[in-house]
């Protein structure tokens, strides 16, 4: 195998492959890159055995072939060259050699046969949407989901898919977000599917607002997206996802208005005295004014006051700061609702006028 490629070509294609492969691995041939060069093309692959992304870029390739690499340290190697360079790989007795101008690298490698690369079983439901979409999508609810919890299936970002759009939600069972984007999508049954929380950190990572097309296939176990210049598989989280329309409270008849960005400044200043621990802060609704109140086992207090549109009955809230921090930073509108019934239960926040999405918040003792 012996290729030549530029080092402003092969970089977005290392970044998107080597955010994959964990720094450490029960195998030493998942901390490497598969890189198969073919005609006047180089594919490179990154695993952890559970996602798959696949990139690739044109390259000067002299002898086809196929090795694997150190990602690490392959990342680190372009990354370092001199801006312009040209990278030659040469395999060579079990080693490939990297050069470029005078800079030289004998990596050690592994065969490429030994690459455990996915079987995408994605003969079911397939669908395109704007790269852009999807990302929003992702954006307004995988805040929510748990990243170790012992109920696995909470684990991941639920996904259904409609002949009339998508949902998503996410939940930690502590709170839960929910956001529907209606699209004409040609699904004949409807699917529900749970993808994994690194899949989905990985997506946001590398999707952009762009309208370019992002194709989606699902099978029975992995799901394939293929846009952006790349193409992922992943395995699905086997289990079923609870009812979230049960945890979703509807009959909430107190309601209040206020700046979005007013009430995302004011928790920020009074959650610095918050409790390290718990980060509670409490919110107490009245007549025209919101007054958030937080304190610390040092006998600290940070008290703030926020207008709003409130006409019921003065009611006090405790909520954890960092939940309703992630809300705000998801709430696009101006202005933001809040529905809730009493100190005890659950309250819907959504921006004003926003149906599309909800986020709900449970509250916490303080």
């Amino acid at each position: 195998m012996e290729f030549v490629i530029e080092r402003e070509s092969v970089l977005p294609v290392l970044g998107k492959v080597v955010g994959v492969v964990e720094r450490r691995q029960t195998l030493p041939i998942l901390g490497n890159l598969l890189l198969s060069a073919r005609g006047d093309r180089v594919e490179i692959c990154g695993t952890d055995l559970e996602v798959e992304v696949k990139a690739g870029c044109a390259a000067s390739v002299t002898q086809d072939g196929e090795t694997t690499l150190p990602a690490r340290k392959l990342a680190d190697i372009c990354r370092n060259l001199a801006e312009g360079s040209e990278i030659r790989f040469r395999l060579s007795d079990e080693r490939c050699v990297v050069t470029a101008g005078r800079a030289r690298f004998s990596l050690g490698v592994l065969p490429a046969a030994d690459f455990p690369l996915m079987d995408a079983d994605v003969d079911g439901v397939g669908v395109r949407l704007a790269e852009g979409v999807l990302r929003r999508i992702l954006d307004k609810t995988s805040f929510a989901m748990a990243q170790q919890d012992v109920r696995y299936y909470l684990n991941g970002l639920l996904i259904e898919l409609d002949d009339s759009g998508i949902t998503a939600v996410g939940t930690d069972g502590h709170r839960l977000a929910r956001y529907r984007r209606s699209l004409e999508l040609d699904v004949r049954e409807a699917v529900q599917v749970i993808v994994p929380s690194k899949t989905v950190m990985e997506l946001r990572r590398q999707l952009g607002p762009s309208d370019d097309e992002v194709s989606i296939a699902i099978g029975a176990r992995t799901i394939r997206l293929a846009g952006s210049g790349m193409a992922m598989t992943s395995k699905l989280v086997d289990g079923r996802y609870p009812d979230y329309e049960r945890v979703i409270p509807h009959e909430l008849g107190k309601v209040a208005t206020l700046s979005t960005d007013a009430l995302r400044r004011a928790l920020a200043r009074t959650a610095i005295l918050s409790n390290e621990k718990h980060r509670g802060v409490r919110l107490a609704f009245e007549e025209g004014v919101l007054r958030l109140q937080a304190h610390n086992p040092e006998q600290e207090e940070a008290e703030e006051e926020v207008e709003l549109d409130y006409r019921g009955e003065p009611t006090a809230i405790g909520f954890n700061v960092t939940y309703l921090s992630d809300v705000l930073g998801a709430v696009e509108g101006e202005e933001l609702e809040v529905r809730f019934h009493d100190a005890g239960s659950s309250s819907v926040w959504r921006g004003l006028g926003a149906d599309d999405e909800t986020y709900v918040v449970m509250p916490m003792r303080l």
